[in-house]
């Protein structure tokens, strides 16, 4: 048997990591300013995370739901204090997708209703509903198309409006700041406009924060920002620094009953103390400040550069957009500097890396970026 194949793979071989460095099997050492695409949220093998999650397999790694597990309760609480949602309720599951397809089905038990308003430029993963959710044609196969998703054109107050004149409007889904869309920040005046329509029209605000939550930009949820609350929070990548977990945050205004949703392996006890370390050291060492700050300084720097057509983002979570003759430097940064970024299509570069990057690492990736921007294109003869 071979692996199905769906992913582009750089021929490296990944072997050992330590906070924002890791190592091949040959023993080079690379930046990574990736995390794995957001995942990576207080680094590589912290001691603190690798402590709890051995101790945890020492005593149970798994049992089901049917029974209480302690440490989903000590979650919510460290959640709720840390995120600043402190009355609202946790449903755990595995991941962004699955985070996203609960939310859109939890919103429609809610009200009745079964439209969703999502945005151009949209990704929120791969589940039947939350891919039909994804503004790419590409990856929604047929069974997973619906008439139930109306796109609106992103950050348009009156294609929005116009969009609620349909009175079934279960739901709107938007991310706080669009990832694969390019690193696209919603306005904050866009999210209170979500947020007073949703409340004209009894329909559930949902935030995607998935990627551009958990601190990741300064704040725990980006749309906290915008200075309203959703009814629903989705969270996934940085929430277990590695470890295979989601979540969505609800509204107390939401009601539960048994069997609405469900999950196997959803809030099991080794997730459960993978996602109380990493809220542990973000607390501790004060990661979203730094994540701030680092954050700040990265975008100062990278907007001194006359040749970059922009520099998007917040945080940690930052987007070059690049001019087409440009587009060489990802690749550049990875084989000949040993540093690992994301993309978004056509020509943007994605930061997005642990939330405690160090200002020295930072600098050493600000060095090689002048290093690839300044030197001469070659001609060819």
């Amino acid at each position: 048997m071979k692996l199905f194949d769906v992913y582009p793979i750089n021929p490296i071989n990944i072997v050992k990591g330590v906070g924002s460095l890791v190592y091949d099997n040959k023993g080079t050492e690379y930046l990574d300013l990736y995390g794995g695409h957001a995942v990576i949220s207080i680094g590589h093998t912290h001691p603190h995370y690798v402590q709890r999650l051995e101790d945890q397999l020492h005593r149970i790694g798994f049992y089901s739901n049917s029974i209480e597990i302690p440490l989903q309760k000590q979650l919510a609480e460290k959640l709720g204090h840390v995120s600043g949602k402190e009355d609202y309720q946790l449903f755990l599951c595995n991941s962004g997708a699955e985070a996203n397809e609960n939310a859109l089905k939890l919103a429609s038990f809610h009200n009745g209703k079964k439209k969703v308003i999502a945005f151009t430029g949209s990704f929120h993963g791969r589940t039947s509903l939350a891919v039909a959710a994804t503004d790419n044609p590409k990856i929604i196969a047929p069974v997973n198309e619906t008439d139930n998703i109306i796109f609106v054109e992103w950050n348009n107050e009156q294609a929005l409006e116009q969009a609620f004149n349909n009175n079934e409007i279960s739901s709107v889904i938007i991310e706080g700041i669009q990832g694969v869309g390019g690193i696209k920040v919603a306005p904050e005046s866009f999210l209170q406009k979500i947020r007073s329509l949703c409340d004209a029209h009894n329909a559930v605000f949902i935030a995607d924060s998935v990627q551009c939550g958990y601190g990741r930009t300064g704040k725990f949820y980006s749309h906290d920002f915008a200075g309203v609350n959703a009814d629903i929070y989705t969270m996934a990548k940085g929430m277990g620094n590695g470890f295979p977990i989601g979540a969505i945050s609800i509204s107390p205004k939401i009601q539960s009953s048994y069997g609405m949703l469900g999950t196997t392996f959803g809030g099991n006890h080794l997730a459960c103390a993978a996602a109380l370390a990493v809220l542990e050291v973000m607390e501790q060492d004060n990661l979203m400040q730094n994540a701030a700050e680092v954050g700040d300084y990265l975008m100062t720097e990278l907007k001194k550069f006359g040749q970059v057509k922009e520099v998007r983002g917040r945080g940690l979570m930052i987007g070059i957009d690049l001019p087409t003759e440009l587009s060489h430097i990802k690749k550049d940064l990875l084989t000949k500097h040993h540093i690992f970024t994301g993309e978004a299509k056509p020509n943007v570069i994605r930061l997005l890396p642990a939330l405690n990057l160090t200002k020295e690492h930072a600098d050493r990736f600000l060095e090689a970026f002048s290093t690839i921007i300044h030197q001469p294109v070659a001609v060819n003869a």
